[in-house]
């Protein structure tokens, strides 16, 4: 089926069958006039000669019956039957017949008169023997030309295909840097000239977008440091402080935690907007545990008396050479959803193997919507709370941009398991 779906398959195929059909149409109606005109001609000619030779007869009784090569005639009456005429002619009524004996075809006039019953049988075996050397010359042909027409439709394909063909190449080629492909210079001014300035003008207005979009964000992600920074420097004084009351401690406690958060993931999404993942060989590589540990640190607070505790548990040591930010941002959100749909019971981070396993005792996610949880902006039926559904889309981004691979399931004793792998 997908062979008969590509463009160049379906003019082969068009040549192809418009080739043997008209080859076909051709051959039939050959034939078809071929036996007409045969049967015509030979019925009448022997209706008439047999119509002649009564009206002779009748005027001279003496006269002999006509003898030819290939025609012969006999003259009989009813109820005496000459034997040279076999039964199965003299059975026949008035008329032209084509009959076939053992001695081979024949085309027999019939004519029954009350007096006399005349006779005039043509062989045509001849004719049947060039009648079927004609259909397999016919046969032959249709092949031919079939054939024919496939290797014309093999070659006008690659001709028409050919400009489509490289138009196609040439877009492959193109990189995501390129600002204008200039492919309308490649090709004439024809339809497919057309369609290379058509996809010049559409790359051109893409990429003046994409080059906004990513200018914008990299903008915004470099002026949203600086208030950040200054929010992080003031929590730290605010923490320094002797006999701070405690409410006092905990709310301070969160504005780090957001602010902390906030520039990781403009980090995490700067690294996004550039594709980049902002390490080299140089780059050290970081202690998965230490940032786990951060992370429930900075959750704790937000627990709000919810009878739920988060443990860590550390199988074994878990390097991975990315920028903490981005370690952060992706555990961090895997955590945060762990805790805002689990009321009761605790939330467990395991890590080893190269990984890092996020199990709750919640409710987890029905199986049919597993499947959908990192699409951007969902969330699931009868989910409550707030929530924008992008954190684990984000998550997802990351995964693909550092070779990382994510998947959820339900644990079987409740509540749902997030594993983030980094090593694919």
């Amino acid at each position: 089926m997908l062979y008969r779906r590509r463009l160049r398959s379906r003019i082969i195929l068009s040549f192809l069958l418009f080739g043997t059909l008209l080859s076909g149409l051709f051959a039939i109606s050959t034939l078809l006039l071929q036996r007409t005109l045969e049967d015509e001609l030979i019925g009448s000619t022997l209706k008439q000669e047999l119509d002649d030779y009564l009206v002779q007869l009748r005027q001279d009784p003496t006269r002999l019956e006509p003898f030819h090569t290939r025609i012969q005639g006999f003259i009989t009456r009813p109820g005496d039957p000459n034997q040279s005429v076999t039964a199965k002619i003299r059975n026949l009524d008035t008329g032209v017949h084509e009959v076939e004996t053992t001695e081979g075809y024949f085309k027999a006039a019939v004519r029954k008169d009350e007096d006399l019953w005349a006779f005039l049988i043509y062989d045509i075996s001849e004719n049947q023997r060039l009648t079927n050397r004609l259909v397999w010359s016919l046969v032959t042909a249709v092949i031919v030309f079939s054939m024919l027409s496939l290797a014309l439709g093999l070659w006008s394909s690659r001709r028409v295909m050919k400009p489509v063909t490289d138009l196609a190449e040439r877009l492959s080629q193109l990189g995501e840097e390129t600002p204008s492909p200039g492919l309308a210079r490649w090709f004439p001014d024809d339809e497919v000239g057309q369609l290379a300035a058509a996809l010049d003008a559409y790359a051109e207005r893409v990429h003046h977008l994409v080059e906004r979009d990513r200018e914008f964000n990299a903008d915004v992600s470099h002026e949203l440091r600086t208030p950040l920074a200054v929010i992080s420097g003031a929590t730290e004084l605010l923490l320094a402080q002797q006999n701070l009351p405690e409410k006092t401690r905990l709310r301070i406690l969160r504005i780090a935690r957001a602010a902390r958060q906030s520039s990781d993931i403009t980090t995490a999404l700067l690294h996004l907007v550039r594709a980049e993942q902002g390490v080299n060989q140089d780059s050290d590589a970081q202690d998965v545990c230490k940032i786990v540990d951060k992370l429930i640190h900075l959750h704790e607070p937000l627990l709000d008396n919810k009878p739920l505790e988060l443990r860590i548990v550390s199988e074994d040591k878990v390097s991975v050479i990315a920028p903490e930010s981005v370690i952060a941002v992706a555990v961090g959100n895997l955590i945060s959803n762990a805790i805002r749909y689990t009321p009761s019971g605790e939330v467990v981070c395991t890590i080893g193997s190269g990984r890092v396993l996020v199990e709750d005792t919640g409710t987890g996610i029905p199986e049919e919507e597993l499947s959908q949880v990192m699409k951007r902006h969902y969330r699931g039926e009868g989910v409550s709370g707030t929530g924008s559904g992008l954190g684990l889309a984000i998550v997802k981004r990351l995964c693909e941009l550092y070779g990382w691979s994510i998947r959820f399931e339900n644990r079987e004793s409740g509540g749902l398991r997030a594993e983030l792998s980094f090593f694919g």
